[in-house]
């Protein structure tokens, strides 16, 4: 019995010096009462627990075929409507009916049908109706030599293509077409009592296709029935012919 006692003296003092200060350095005390220390609580922090097994998603049943019956509550993608045009139905089915008369040849014809098919195109965006409708002068929404007319009844006569020499409201452009060469300032011009514009060559070869429809646009509505001041006036540019036909020019651009 007297050989156990070294042995019971030993186990505290190994107890002590197995433990340490909260710096890691070994505690100086060998009082007994630091023997009594407890064990430390197991780690509950989130990430020293281990993640949980998921559970797996259930097999799909076997098809006829030895494959998988499909999901009918899978997310199928569906095609984007297009965009419901607001347009009048007139503005979508503008044609045209140009005869050319002389002075065209074959690259001359094929410039200016593709300056038709933009000019066709633009009456057809919202982008040209609003342009029409919300033209100002002088701050009102309204045109120069205007012949009484509102914005709105001014859009309409464009969709009802009435020449005057032609009057019937066919949605159609109906107009000839001459090319001639002169070195003046003159891009094209008509007169009242013709059924056909004049194209001075001059412009007409180096313009851009888009060029070419806003001048056509803007003889065309000649023989609609509006003018404008002869002279280059400050208030031009605001007349029916002149306004519309630089939107047809500008609008025409996204079409090149």
């Amino acid at each position: 019995m007297k050989r156990l006692t070294p042995l019971i003296l030993l186990l505290p003092l190994m107890a002590v010096s197995c433990n340490k200060s909260e710096d890691g350095s070994p505690e100086g005390s060998s009082d007994s009462t630091a023997v009594n220390v407890e064990a430390p609580a197991p780690a509950t922090h989130p990430t020293d627990m281990p993640a949980p097994n998921p559970t797996p998603p259930p097999t799909p049943p076997p098809g006829p075929n030895g494959g998988t019956v499909p999901d009918p509550t899978a997310e199928i993608d569906q095609p984007t409507p297009a965009p419901v045009s607001t347009l009048p139905a007139m503005a979508l089915s503008f044609q045209s009916n140009i005869k050319y008369l002389s002075g065209f040849e074959d690259a001359d014809v094929t410039k200016y049908n593709r300056a038709v098919e933009i000019l066709k195109k633009v009456v057809a965006t919202e982008a040209f109706r609003s342009a029409v409708l919300n033209h100002t002068y002088n701050g009102a929404k309204t045109y120069v030599q205007n012949n009484g007319l509102t914005n709105a009844q001014i859009y309409q006569t464009i969709l009802d293509a009435a020449e005057k020499l032609t009057p019937a409201k066919n949605n159609t452009i109906d107009v000839g077409v001459k090319l001639y060469y002169e070195n003046s300032s003159i891009v094209g011009y008509t007169s009242p009592s013709i059924s056909y514009i004049n194209v001075n060559t001059k412009f007409f070869d180096s313009y851009v296709v888009n060029s070419v429809a806003a001048n056509l646009f803007h003889e065309w509505l000649h023989k609609v029935g509006y003018g404008h001041d002869s002279a280059a006036t400050a208030r031009r540019p605001y007349s029916v012919p002149y306004a519309v036909g630089y939107m047809i020019g500008k609008i025409g651009q996204k079409f090149l």
